[in-house]
């Protein structure tokens, strides 16, 4: 049976990558319950993400990790006063808040011993190692389903840009030299999740000469908080003329326009590839410790390289190995898969 309420509170996920993912189901939300007061609480670092987009009548940032920041939480949760709340994240923490906050209702997945702090939600889906990997969009459209919603038949990821931020976008693009006609590649060498999803330096620095000599194109650098030292190490090993966006502090909302103005992506398995696919941008992906499962849906422009080996996934943020995984997929794999999926989608 549908719940109703007069203000629904939704507790997004942590990671980027996944706040994208979930979008389909920010979506559903907003069609079944149009006059609702939907809330969004998210962590500060991931505003950007969501701010633009018309899921919500009100976002909460958040910073649950600290004794302060949780008390803080607690009380914007019992000033919105809502009754009831869906939580996306499988944590104990994402629910404790809401509790204390004194929602009485609170909806989301049955797992990992915390069902009895819930008033319901789906149990996932089970393998003989454990939880069985689904696509997020699907994993979070599954308490739609059990909540008994209407589930649209578009269950694609959506970004929006709003007027500031699309202006803001043409000036950087213009200080960059970057023109209308020109080809434009972005390369994402970070991960915030750890070193274990990164491709070496060495192999985007050969890989942005690659494009540029056979292409004639421009190649973006896309840097994050902390990746200064990756993108130094790519500009001061490549011959290739490289636009470093670093210095210039993209946060996640203008990394929007960014990522939308390129032709292609090539990123490790993280946020930004998420970003290319609801932005409608071609994506290479080098994944390496992550299970594709997780990620296997909307890949109409997406090309995956990855090499199944005797520890992969192994979900580690620090690979004990030599780091196969991501070393046995070299700079000519990714320029060969960059032509495929451009002659696939042109």
């Amino acid at each position: 049976m549908k719940k109703q309420s007069d203000t629904i509170l939704v507790r997004c996920p942590n990671w980027v990558g996944d706040v994208v993912m979930a979008t389909p189901m920010f979506e559903c939300l907003r069609r079944n319950y149009p006059q609702t007061k939907i809330v969004g609480l998210i962590r500060n670092y991931a505003l950007g993400v969501i701010e633009d987009g018309p899921w919500f009548d009100r976002i909460i940032g958040c910073d649950d990790k600290t004794l302060s920041g949780f008390w803080a939480l607690v009380r914007s949760i019992r000033n919105v006063g809502a009754e009831m709340a869906i939580v996306l994240p499988n944590s104990f923490r994402s629910i404790l808040p809401l509790r204390f906050g004194g929602v009485r209702e609170i909806y989301g997945y049955c797992r990992d011993q915390r069902s009895f702090l819930l008033s319901g939600g789906p149990v996932p889906l089970k393998e003989k190692d454990g939880i069985l990997p689904v696509p997020m969009a699907e994993y979070y459209l599954e308490i739609c389903r059990w909540l008994d919603l209407e589930i649209p038949e578009r269950r694609e990821p959506t970004l929006f840009l709003s007027d500031s931020v699309q202006e803001k976008g043409r000036r950087l693009v213009e200080k960059f030299g970057i023109k209308a006609g020109d080809m434009v590649i972005g390369l994402n060498p970070g991960a915030k999740f750890g070193t274990s999803k990164c491709w070496p330096p060495e192999y985007f620095a050969r890989l942005a000469e690659l494009f540029v000599e056979r292409w004639d194109c421009k190649i973006l650098l896309l840097v994050g908080p902390d990746e200064e030292g990756i993108a130094q190490a790519i500009t001061e090993t490549s011959q290739a003329a490289i636009i470093n966006t670093g210095p210039d502090r993209v946060d996640l909302s203008l990394l929007k326009y960014l990522i939308q103005r390129c032709q292609l992506l090539v990123t490790n398995d993280t946020g930004p590839r998420h970003y290319a696919v609801a932005l409608d941008t071609p994506v290479v992906v080098i994944m390496g410790p992550t299970d594709p499962r997780y990620t296997a849906a909307n890949l109409e422009k997406t090309l995956v390289l990855r090499k199944e080996l005797d520890c992969s996934p192994c979900h580690l943020k620090v690979c004990p190995r030599d780091h196969e995984c991501m070393r046995s997929i070299t700079p000519e794999d990714v320029f060969r898969g960059s032509e495929k999926i451009l002659g696939k989608v042109s």
